[in-house]
């Protein structure tokens, strides 16, 4: 007997704020334990919360993203149960009337594109953190009552290929939209996965298990690859799945029994009583919707059709909406694609990967390096020189390159005497690369061209060199 799994993925998302969800501590992270709290994150009887007006905007923001149906009346309400974690013993989520339904997130496997379809998404807020040690387990309430959205796919998915790249596509939507910095180590993006396994052509789902602690998105993969062995191995043995939770065991690659798994009549939900119904307006809708940004799949397939660019160098560049963005403004002053892409993706990200910065802290403005560019361009300097000598000095200074070039004599050579006396002595040392051209073999130039670069000390135009040898040999 042959079976498939069928995966669904819970994904919670801490929004950006800088303020709880409905209290107005801080979200700043790794403080003092418990010194983020207030008598309304910490439940004291008689606090009321009220609603930071900015985490329904992100919220909002995220599922127009995700392409939800947003809903223009939605409401909270109390998740009932006691962990030492839940100062108030319950959660405020939403259940039956969530701010946002259905939308998708688009996957591409082996060139299949589709669109693995969502349930809902809720706002909510988190619990605290318990910390377990030899003696005893302590609790830190920083992380009450910070906002999250919960995103939840469809059963829709059926190999950890597919959640793998569904969790990096919304990680991307999420980021490229600023509603959250999806520091996964900062607990900022947490996923569940839900794994069950049937006989191929079964309608009836199998019992579902939940797995937890999933802390990087290659443990979320390993960790449904493991649990689909288990359950099918488990069918196979004559035994019967468990509606359960378990947890991923890092250091064993297995996953472990937690808990029974609840139902929602466990939860024993009710309307929160002290916070009114969320009501939208088309015009507040669309007012949001302005301010979503472009896709990034979309925007990736615009630079490959629209600017020739290849798949490698559209996926470099649409990684994170900053480079993206970068690359789009430094185009509007040099339009040529290829060339910008090149240096993005190479001594650019190189200098930020050594420096441990983003590209919105580069040092160089765009003026300054298109401005090299275009001196490259012109045949003012040439490439190696511009990459080895005056790149350094850019980010460094962020002075303008032609000052840099004039100041360290680093103006490439276009006399065509000077650079025909290069090429005739770096030709008479080396005949057998003049015979080599002669006998039609295209590759001996190399060796010419670099005698004449090293004679001119890098600084020969390279286009009127190879113009000169080809003169030559043709002569």
């Amino acid at each position: 007997m042959e079976f498939e799994a069928t995966i669904g993925l819970e994904v919670h998302c801490q929004l950006g704020t800088n303020t709880k969800l409905f209290c107005g501590c801080t979200t700043l992270f790794a403080q003092e334990p418990n010194s983020q709290t207030c008598p309304v994150c910490l439940g004291h009887p008689g606090t009321l919360p009220v609603l930071n007006k900015k985490v329904f905007e992100y919220a909002v923001k995220a599922g127009l993203a995700i392409g939800c149906d947003i809903q223009k009346f939605s409401k909270f309400d109390r998740k009932n149960y006691y962990y030492p974690d839940l100062p108030k013993a319950y959660q405020i989520t939403q259940f039956d009337k969530p701010f946002a339904l259905k939308g998708g997130i688009e996957i591409n496997i082996k060139g299949n594109k589709r669109v693995v379809k969502l349930e809902r998404i809720q706002i909510e807020e988190d619990a605290g953190k318990l910390i377990h040690t030899a003696d005893g387990s302590l609790v830190d309430l920083n992380r009450a009552g910070t906002p999250l959205i919960e995103i939840v796919s469809d059963p829709d998915m059926s190999t950890s290929e597919e959640a793998y790249q569904y969790l990096v596509n919304l990680k991307k939507i999420l980021k490229y939209n600023e509603v959250s910095d999806c520091e996964m180590q900062e607990g900022s993006l947490r996923c569940d996965a839900n794994i069950s396994v049937k006989p191929i052509g079964q309608k009836e789902l199998g019992t579902k298990v939940e797995v937890k602690n999933l802390n990087s998105f290659r443990y979320v993969q390993a960790a449904i690859d493991y649990e689909i062995v288990r359950q099918i191995q488990d069918i196979q043995n004559g035994n019967k799945i468990s509606q359960e939770t378990r947890l991923w065991d890092v250091d064993n690659g297995v996953t472990e029994p937690m808990r029974s798994k609840e139902g929602a009549h466990d939860y024993r939900f009710f309307p929160e009583p002290d916070l009114p119904p969320l009501i939208l307006t088309d015009k507040e809708i669309e007012k949001i919707k302005s301010t979503v940004a472009e896709p990034p799949l979309k925007r990736k397939e615009r630079f490959i059709s629209e600017l020739k660019l290849s798949e490698y160098d559209a996926s470099i560049l649409t990684e994170e909406k900053p480079i993206a963005d970068y690359f789009e403004n430094a185009l509007k002053e040099f339009n040529k694609p290829k060339e910008i892409a090149n240096w993005i993706s190479n001594d650019i990200s190189s200098y930020l990967n050594e420096k441990k910065i983003g590209i919105d802290q580069f040092p160089v403005s765009i003026e300054n390096m298109t401005s090299l560019w275009k001196l490259i361009d012109d045949g003012t300097i040439n490439k190696k020189i511009a990459k080895e000598k005056v790149f350094p000095l850019l980010v460094e200074s962020n002075k303008n390159p032609s000052e840099i070039i004039e100041s360290e004599g680093l103006a490439g050579k276009n006399d065509s005497d000077e650079i025909r006396k290069w090429v005739e002595e770096a030709m008479a040392k080396n005949q057998k690369a003049v015979d080599d051209l002669k006998n039609g073999k295209d590759k001996a130039k190399g060796s010419i061209v670099g005698m004449v670069m090293k004679a001119s000390k890098g600084l020969a135009n390279p286009q009127i060199v190879n113009k000169i040898i080809d003169d030559i040999i043709n002569s």
